[in-house]
């Protein structure tokens, strides 16, 4: 029993010492590059990972890090939430003197504790002398010369400025900034086209074209008589396509509920809203050829079906609703002819001279 508690107690120390270790902060330190020539810039970044809501505080230096090593910018520090808080503080650092530097560690302040990163180096190095410049300088300290000859010296120019190395997640913020904008102006840009087309045409998108009732049905006739269906030998399909079309068209065309509605049913409504006896008497042909060959399999001749195609176009036609031109495709066909004539008199004019 006394083995159990222990073990149990155990599990619960390494559990709670997980759990504060999750909730402590991190540090490190890191510089790039960090073999410089003198007067050469190398960038500190100082990275802290820390549980959300932390009051994290780099140092600022006001021109030295080291002595020797000189402070030249702190950037803005770059902030990135996940399930914990990652803090990314760069430094742009260069130096004049050519040796080996050691920074030992840089202080950050988390809350009320204080953490300190990870030591690093900088090695600055002088520009390569040629091999005759350094003889001429060895005699010189050795005093084989009293006489400084300035020919045997290699003297280089002074450089110009040199810029930081281009990181392109500094300018993050402005590129985002330059993308909302060009959005803004696209949707703007819409908008205005938008409004001149809804007041030039009427309506801002082009809207759908629909047939009419009679136009669609006889592409649909045109087309099940091009497909020659019943000539191989697929009545029960032919006559199943030619109904449809009929059903679709009584329903756009009288509104009438034709899909659903059985055959006689359909001659019944039909007769009440035309008094155009051909067109419904051979619309009574088609339907009920049509259940015998659908349901009792019943096989038409030729003539049938030819007459079942002819009775389809005739009621179509002669129950279809003539639409008249508008207004504006009036005026369009009055001036069309206008220039006709205007043309044809012309011509004559011509001939005759």
């Amino acid at each position: 029993m006394l083995k159990l508690k222990n073990i149990i107690l155990l599990s619960l120390f390494f559990c709670l010492s997980f759990v504060l270790h999750a909730q402590k902060s991190t540090v490190r330190a890191t510089i790039q590059p960090s073999d410089i020539l003198i007067g050469e810039q190398a960038v500190i970044n100082v990275e802290v990972i820390a549980p959300k809501g932390k009051n994290i505080i780099f140092p600022a230096y006001k021109d030295t890090l080291i002595r020797g090593v000189e402070v030249l910018a702190m950037l803005k520090p770059d902030t990135t939430m996940t399930e914990v808080m990652t803090i990314n503080q760069k430094y742009i650092v260069t130096s004049f003197d050519s040796t080996l530097y050691h920074v030992p560690y840089m202080m950050v302040i988390d809350g009320t504790d204080t953490l300190k990163t990870n030591d690093f180096g900088l090695k600055v190095s002088a520009p390569q002398l040629s091999d005759s410049t350094l003889a001429y300088l060895e005699r010189l300290k050795n005093h084989e010369t009293d006489s400084i000859d300035f020919a045997k010296l290699q003297i280089n120019d002074i450089k110009d400025v040199q810029s930081p190395p281009f990181v392109w997640l500094d300018y993050l913020e402005y590129l985002y900034i330059l993308f909302l904008a060009s959005l803004i102006i696209l949707l703007i840009a819409a908008l205005v086209y938008l409004y001149y087309r809804k007041k030039k045409k009427g309506y801002y998108f082009t809207p759908k074209i629909v047939l009419p009732p009679h136009v669609e049905a006889l592409q649909g006739l045109d087309k099940l008589k091009d497909s020659k269906m019943w000539q191989r030998g697929m009545e029960k399909e032919y006559y199943t396509e030619l109904t449809d079309i009929l059903r679709k068209y009584i329903g756009r065309r009288f509104d009438i509920a034709a899909p659903e509605m059985i055959s006689d049913d359909i001659i019944a409504a039909v007769h009440l809203v035309t008094d155009t006896k051909s067109a419904t008497d051979g619309l009574a042909q088609i339907l009920k050829l049509s259940d015998l060959v659908k349901f009792a399999k019943y096989t038409p001749f030729a003539d049938e079906n030819d007459l079942s195609l002819v009775n389809a176009f005739l009621f179509v036609n002669q129950t279809k609703i003539e639409e008249r031109p508008t207004l504006e495709e009036q005026k369009e066909g009055k001036e069309a002819q206008g220039e006709t004539s205007a043309t044809g008199n012309q011509h004559m004019n011509n001939k005759q001279s």
